[in-house]
Protein backbone atom coordinates (compact mmCIF):
# COMPACT_ATOMS: atom_id res chain seq x y z
CA UNK A 1 0.00 0.00 0.00
CA UNK A 2 1.08 3.64 -0.82
CA UNK A 3 2.95 5.22 2.41
CA UNK A 4 1.15 8.19 2.05
CA UNK A 5 -2.22 6.17 2.11
CA UNK A 6 -0.99 3.96 5.42
CA UNK A 7 -0.34 7.58 6.73
CA UNK A 8 -3.41 8.80 6.19
CA UNK A 9 -5.64 5.80 7.63
CA UNK A 10 -3.35 5.69 10.68
CA UNK A 11 -4.04 9.32 11.12
CA UNK A 12 -7.29 9.09 10.76
CA UNK A 13 -7.78 6.42 13.01
CA UNK A 14 -5.84 7.77 15.48
CA UNK A 15 -8.45 10.94 15.48
CA UNK A 16 -11.15 9.31 15.10
CA UNK A 17 -9.87 7.27 19.17
CA UNK A 18 -9.05 10.61 20.21
CA UNK A 19 -12.56 11.91 19.56
CA UNK A 20 -14.28 9.10 20.68
CA UNK A 21 -12.27 8.70 24.43
CA UNK A 22 -12.94 12.52 24.70
CA UNK A 23 -15.13 13.08 27.83
CA UNK A 24 -18.90 15.20 26.73
CA UNK A 25 -18.53 18.52 28.45
CA UNK A 26 -20.56 18.74 31.73
CA UNK A 27 -20.52 14.52 31.88
CA UNK A 28 -22.92 13.95 35.27
CA UNK A 29 -21.47 11.55 37.26
CA UNK A 30 -23.17 12.38 40.41
CA UNK A 31 -23.80 8.94 42.09
CA UNK A 32 -27.08 9.81 43.74
CA UNK A 33 -29.97 10.64 41.56
CA UNK A 34 -33.68 10.52 40.91
CA UNK A 35 -34.88 7.67 38.54
CA UNK A 36 -36.39 8.81 35.06
CA UNK A 37 -39.92 9.20 36.16
CA UNK A 38 -38.70 10.05 39.87
CA UNK A 39 -40.50 7.30 41.55
CA UNK A 40 -36.87 6.76 43.24
CA UNK A 41 -33.66 8.34 44.98
CA UNK A 42 -31.03 5.98 43.86
CA UNK A 43 -27.27 5.92 45.24
CA UNK A 44 -24.78 3.84 43.35
CA UNK A 45 -21.42 2.70 45.46
CA UNK A 46 -18.52 1.74 43.66
CA UNK A 47 -16.05 -0.56 45.03
CA UNK A 48 -13.77 0.96 48.12
CA UNK A 49 -10.79 0.66 45.82
CA UNK A 50 -11.20 0.98 42.50
CA UNK A 51 -11.16 -2.02 40.36
CA UNK A 52 -8.47 -2.36 37.92
CA UNK A 53 -9.41 -3.04 34.12
CA UNK A 54 -10.92 -6.60 33.08
CA UNK A 55 -11.17 -7.61 36.90
CA UNK A 56 -14.49 -8.15 38.38
CA UNK A 57 -15.57 -6.11 41.02
CA UNK A 58 -18.92 -5.62 43.24
CA UNK A 59 -21.52 -2.01 43.83
CA UNK A 60 -24.22 -1.56 46.02
CA UNK A 61 -27.23 0.42 45.00
CA UNK A 62 -29.51 2.09 47.81
CA UNK A 63 -33.33 2.54 46.79
CA UNK A 64 -35.53 5.08 48.56
CA UNK A 65 -38.38 6.61 47.84
CA UNK A 66 -38.58 10.56 46.96
CA UNK A 67 -39.18 11.01 50.72
CA UNK A 68 -36.05 9.13 51.69
CA UNK A 69 -37.78 5.61 52.64
CA UNK A 70 -35.80 2.32 51.73
CA UNK A 71 -37.26 0.45 49.14
CA UNK A 72 -37.06 -2.75 49.97
CA UNK A 73 -37.85 -6.45 48.05
CA UNK A 74 -37.68 -4.87 44.60
CA UNK A 75 -36.32 -6.18 41.39
CA UNK A 76 -33.33 -4.33 39.56
CA UNK A 77 -31.76 -5.43 36.45
CA UNK A 78 -28.17 -3.63 35.21
CA UNK A 79 -26.98 -3.07 32.26
CA UNK A 80 -24.73 -0.64 30.01
CA UNK A 81 -21.85 -0.03 27.97
CA UNK A 82 -20.20 2.73 26.15
CA UNK A 83 -22.02 4.89 24.47
CA UNK A 84 -19.10 6.17 22.38
CA UNK A 85 -17.65 2.76 21.25
CA UNK A 86 -21.08 1.07 20.69
CA UNK A 87 -20.93 -2.21 23.05
CA UNK A 88 -22.21 -3.07 25.86
CA UNK A 89 -20.84 -4.80 29.24
CA UNK A 90 -18.47 -7.39 28.52
CA UNK A 91 -20.38 -9.31 31.98
CA UNK A 92 -23.73 -9.47 32.52
CA UNK A 93 -23.73 -8.41 36.43
CA UNK A 94 -26.96 -8.58 38.09
CA UNK A 95 -28.45 -7.81 41.71
CA UNK A 96 -27.58 -10.92 43.69
CA UNK A 97 -29.52 -9.88 47.08
CA UNK A 98 -30.74 -7.32 49.27
CA UNK A 99 -28.14 -6.72 52.27
CA UNK A 100 -30.38 -4.49 54.26
CA UNK A 101 -33.53 -2.70 53.81
CA UNK A 102 -33.54 -0.79 50.46
CA UNK A 103 -29.38 -1.65 49.87
CA UNK A 104 -29.10 -4.11 46.96
CA UNK A 105 -25.70 -5.72 45.61
CA UNK A 106 -24.03 -5.70 42.28
CA UNK A 107 -22.12 -8.61 40.88
CA UNK A 108 -20.32 -9.91 38.35
CA UNK A 109 -19.25 -5.73 37.56
CA UNK A 110 -16.23 -5.68 34.62
CA UNK A 111 -14.99 -2.93 32.78
CA UNK A 112 -12.79 -3.67 29.48
CA UNK A 113 -11.27 -0.52 29.00
CA UNK A 114 -11.13 3.00 30.13
CA UNK A 115 -13.33 5.96 29.54
CA UNK A 116 -16.42 6.68 30.14
CA UNK A 117 -19.30 3.68 30.46
CA UNK A 118 -23.08 3.66 31.63
CA UNK A 119 -24.55 1.89 34.47
CA UNK A 120 -28.24 1.70 33.41
CA UNK A 121 -30.62 0.48 36.13
CA UNK A 122 -34.11 -0.75 35.72
CA UNK A 123 -35.61 -0.84 38.95
CA UNK A 124 -39.24 -2.43 39.53
CA UNK A 125 -40.40 -1.79 43.15
CA UNK A 126 -43.42 -0.88 45.50
CA UNK A 127 -43.35 2.60 43.67
CA UNK A 128 -43.67 0.82 39.60
CA UNK A 129 -41.33 0.11 36.92
CA UNK A 130 -38.51 3.17 36.61
CA UNK A 131 -35.11 3.06 35.37
CA UNK A 132 -32.18 5.85 36.27
CA UNK A 133 -28.94 5.70 34.53
CA UNK A 134 -25.69 6.61 35.64
CA UNK A 135 -22.04 7.63 33.98
CA UNK A 136 -18.67 6.57 35.09
CA UNK A 137 -15.26 6.88 33.86
CA UNK A 138 -12.88 4.52 33.82
CA UNK A 139 -9.42 6.20 34.20
CA UNK A 140 -6.43 5.64 32.35
CA UNK A 141 -4.37 4.53 35.43
CA UNK A 142 -6.96 1.72 35.72
CA UNK A 143 -5.52 0.47 32.67
CA UNK A 144 -2.00 -0.39 34.52
CA UNK A 145 -3.24 -2.08 37.78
Amino acid sequence: MNRFITTGISSLALAVATACSALPPNLDTSLTRASAARKYVVTLQPPAVPAAVNQLHSWQVKLASPSGAPIAHAQIKVDGGMPQHGHGLPTRPQVTRELSNGTYLIEGMKFSMTGWWEIKLAIDGSEGADKVTFNTVVPESAAGR
